[in-house]
C-alpha cells in the first residue's frame, strides 16, 4: 500500500478521529470512573496519530511501520504486564522518557535526512527558520526530559538518593542554557560542513540531558509527584516542536494538548502542596529527613485486637491511604478490612489526597488493583467536612498529608499545605512501621493527640490482624 493513501480527505478524517479521541481521552481521564476507557481512546487515538504521521511523511514502507508499531507494542505490554501497581510511578516517570527521547530522535533524524545527507546549506536554510528553531527546541526538551525522567525513575526506585543541594546549580544551569544556545545556533544557522553540524547538534542534546540532571537531581520526597507531573507535560512539547519542525499539525495538536494537560495537573499538584512551582524546582523538600520518635512526649499506642473492639460498635470508617500503604502491598488488606466492616453495616470509604504517594493518582492506582470500588473513593476536599462525623479514621502508611501542624503551625514547613483533616474524627488509629518522619522530616502533631492511637507494625500485617478480629467478633 503506497503511503500517499493517507493523504488528501482520508488523511484528514483520520487526523480528525485521532484529535477527538485525544479530546475525549483526556476528559475522562478526569475522573477515577471514567478513568480507564480515557486511557483507551488515548491509545487508539495516538495509534492512529503515528501511522498518520509517518506514512505522510514517507519516509519508510508500510512493513516498516508495522514492524516498529510490533515492536513497540510488544515492549510496552511486557513492562506493564510485570509492573505492579506500587511501582506504576516508575513506569511513568519511564515512559514520559521514552516520549522525550522518541521527540528528539525524530528531530535528529529529519536533521540528518535534510541537512546532513544533501551537504548543501545550513539547516536553516534547508528547513526555514521557523522549522529550524523548533527542531533544535525539541532535542532540547526531549533530551532534558528523557535525561531527568531517567534519573526520576532511579531516585523513585532507590536506587540514587536526592542530593540535598547542587553546589551553583543555577549558575551551572545558567551557563548550560547559553552553551545550548551557542551550539543550536551553530548547527543550525551556522555551520555547512555536515561533519562538524552532526558534532554541535550531539553536543546540544548532551549539553540538554545535563540540564534535565541537574534539574531532577536535588528533587524528592512529597515533590515528586509534581516532577512526573512536569516531565509528562515536557514530553508532549518536546513533541508538538518535533511538529513544527516536520510540519505536521496533527502531532503539533497532539503534543500541545498532553503539555497542556502535564501543566494543569502540575498546577493542581502545587496548589494541594502549597508550594510554587519554583520553590519544587529548587529542590531540597524531604532531601534530609529530621526528627526522631523521641521528640513524641504522649503518643498512645494499642494492639489491633483493642483497635478491632472499637471498630465493632463503629458506624462510619474513612481509611486514608499513604505510600506506606502502596509499599506494604497492603491494598488488598485494606478492602478486605473494608468488606469485612461494610458487612457488619459500617459505612466505608476511602479519604483520597492529591499528592498521596508518588505520583499524581497513585492511590487510586493501587485500590483499583484491589478492585476497591469507586464510589468509595473521596477526594481531599469532599472528604473533609465528614471527618468530623466519622466514628473512626485508619490512616494506612500516610503521614505529611495528615499532620495537622499545616493549620496550627504558621512555621512549619508544610505550613499551609492542604491536609486530610483525620484528627476530627471520634478516634483516629494509625499504622505504622515507626515514628519516623514523613518527606518533610518533621514531627507529626497527629501521633500526640488525645484521640489518636498507634498501631505499630507492617501495614498488611496490621490490616490482616484487624481483619482476623472482625471475623471472630459476634455481629
Amino acid at each position: 500500500m503506497n503511503a500517499t493513501v493517507l493523504d488528501g480527505g482520508i488523511g484528514d478524517l483520520v487526523a480528525l478521529v485521532s484529535i477527538v479521541l485525544f479530546a475525549v481521552g483526556l476528559k475522562r481521564l478526569a475522573r477515577v470512573r471514567t478513568a480507564r476507557s480515557g486511557n483507551a481512546l488515548l491509545a487508539v487515538g495516538m495509534l492512529l496519530a503515528v501511522v498518520l504521521t509517518i506514512a505522510q511523511t514517507g519516509v519508510v514502507g508500510w512493513p516498516w511501520i508495522a514492524g516498529g508499531l510490533g515492536l513497540g507494542a510488544a515492549g510496552g505490554v511486557v513492562i506493564v504486564l510485570t509492573a505492579r501497581a506500587t511501582r506504576m510511578p516508575e513506569i511513568v516517570a519511564r515512559f514520559n522518557g521514552f516520549g522525550g527521547l522518541a521527540s528528539a530522535l525524530v528531530a535528529l533524524a529529519l536533521f540528518w535526512r535534510e541537512v546532513v545527507e544533501p551537504a548543501e546549506a545550513t539547516a536553516a536554510a534547508a528547513l526555514g527558520a521557523v522549522p529550524a528553531g523548533t527542531l533544535a527546541l525539541s532535542v532540547v526538551i526531549g533530551g532534558a526530559t528523557f535525561a531527568g525522567s531517567l534519573l526520576a525513575e532511579l531516585k523513585l526506585r532507590g536506587l540514587l538518593r536526592t542530593v540535598g543541594g547542587v553546589p551553583a546549580r543555577a549558575v551551572v544551569m545558567g551557563v548550560l542554557a547559553l552553551a545550548a544556545l551557542a551550539l543550536a545556533g551553530a548547527s543550525l544557522f551556522v555551520l555547512e560542513d555536515a561533519t562538524w553540524a552532526v558534532a554541535t547538534i550531539l553536543g546540544l542534546a548532551a549539553v540538554s540531558a545535563l540540564v534535565g540532571l541537574l534539574l531532577v537531581a536535588p528533587i524528592g520526597g512529597a515533590d515528586m509527584p509534581v516532577v512526573i507531573s512536569l516531565l509528562n507535560s515536557l514530553s508532549g512539547l518536546a513533541a508538538a516542536a518535533a511538529g513544527f519542525a516536520l510540519g505536521q499539525v496533527l502531532l503539533i495538536i497532539a503534543g500541545t494538548m498532553v503539555g497542556a494537560a502535564g501543566l494543569i495537573l502540575t498546577r493542581i499538584m502545587c496548589t494541594s502542596m502549597n508550594r510554587s512551582l519554583v520553590a519544587v524546582l529548587a529542590g531540597g523538600y524531604g532531601a534530609v529527613p529530621a526528627g526522631d520518635a523521641q521528640e513524641y512526649t504522649q503518643v498512645t499506642s494499642s494492639d489491633p485486637e483493642e483497635a478491632a473492639m472499637v471498630l465493632e460498635a463503629a458506624g462510619s470508617v474513612i481509611i486514608v491511604p499513604g505510600y506506606g500503604l502502596a509499599a506494604g502491598r497492603a491494598q488488598h488488606a485494606a478492602a478486605e478490612l473494608a468488606g469485612v466492616l461494610s458487612a457488619r453495616g459500617v459505612d466505608v470509604r476511602y479519604a483520597i489526597h492529591p499528592v498521596a504517594g508518588r505520583m499524581p493518582g497513585h492511590m487510586n492506582v493501587v485500590l483499583a488493583e484491589a478492585d476497591v470500588p469507586y464510589e468509595q473513593l473521596v477526594e481531599m476536599d469532599r472528604i473533609n467536612p465528614e471527618f468530623k462525623t466519622t466514628d473512626v479514621a485508619i490512616v494506612v502508611g500516610a503521614n505529611d498529608v495528615v499532620n495537622p501542624a499545616a493549620n496550627d503551625q504558621p512555621g512549619s514547613p508544610i505550613a499551609g499545605m492542604p491536609i486530610l483533616e483525620v484528627e476530627q474524627a471520634r478516634r483516629v488509629f494509625v499504622i505504622k512501621r515507626s515514628l519516623s518522619p514523613g518527606y518533610a522530616g518533621i514531627k507529626n502533631e497527629l501521633f500526640e493527640r488525645d484521640n489518636t492511637v498507634m498501631l505499630y507494625g507492617d501495614a498488611k500485617g496490621v490490616l490482616d490482624q484487624l481483619t482476623s478480629e472482625l471475623q471472630g467478633a459476634p455481629v
